[in-house]
């Protein structure tokens, strides 16, 4: 069964690690896909996943688009609307981290942090918001982090980048509820990413390990498995939720 049939998602940030997970996997439930890469580095990957998503029947486009940009997110936006016609799911997922102690920390280390993170999904909802409306339906999917929820030593600006994710969803869950949009956010854990690549080894590994209950790292496609139930009716009476998917990291 595809619960997504017909259906036209938006991912951000999708040429690789999560965002390409929950791609393929919105894509094998029906949906068309339009998704965003932002590097020129990033281009063949970008590449690759349209034509994979492509071959499973559905219409999927790349588009070189700065997520944290608010005019390049309304030109991304009314270019959908033209290629695909509708927008029924927004996934916010483009994201970064610059670690560093707060200490050390630069302004512009937090400022390019909180951008991509945090002003991202602000310029994406701002967008989708109004097709939504005029459609009277729509889900918005926010990706915060577990440590958006609990805090880390070393990732100041990117916390408080996935807190504050946290606090729009429910804001935007609780404007916009009468007009048949739901807002959800999701808060993963340690998930095997290029960017978590660095955790797996060593000593580091073991620590981390140690504090998750099941006791090993998160998959991208079990983020996407969690994506799925907020983008379909299945969770048609979920809003304003944050859905932790961190192995019991936060317990």
């Amino acid at each position: 069964m595809k619960l997504l049939e017909g259906k036209t998602s938006i991912v951000t940030g999708a040429a690789r690690g999560i965002g390409a997970a929950v791609a393929l996997k919105l894509a094998q439930h029906g949906s068309n896909i339009a998704f965003t890469y932002i590097s020129d580095s990033s281009a063949d990957k970008a590449a690759t996943l349209e034509n994979e998503l492509n071959s499973l029947g559905i219409k999927a486009k790349a588009y070189q688009s700065n997520a944290g940009d608010f005019a390049a997110c309304e030109s991304f936006v009314n270019q959908v609307q033209q290629d695909f016609g509708a927008i029924d799911v927004c996934v916010n997922n483009a994201g970064i981290s610059k670690d560093n102690l707060l200490l050390r920390m630069t302004p512009e280390q937090w400022n390019d942090v909180i951008g991509i993170n945090l002003d991202s999904v602000f310029n994406m909802t701002k967008q989708v918001i109004r097709p939504m409306m005029k459609a009277k339906k729509g889900s918005i999917i926010n990706m915060s982090s577990i440590i958006g929820i609990r805090g880390n030593a070393g990732q100041a600006s990117y916390a408080a980048s996935k807190a504050g994710v946290i606090g729009f969803t429910k804001s935007v869950a609780l404007e916009l509820g009468s007009r048949n949009i739901r807002c959800n956010a999701i808060a993963p854990g340690f998930i095997e990413t290029d960017m978590t690549n660095y955790l797996k080894e060593g000593e580091a590994a073991a620590e981390f390990l140690k504090k998750i209950p099941l006791g090993r790292f998160g998959s991208g496609e079990e983020v996407a498995d969690v994506t799925l139930f907020l983008a379909s009716e299945m969770s048609s009476y979920v809003t304003g939720q944050v859905i932790s998917t961190c192995g019991g990291l936060n317990i």
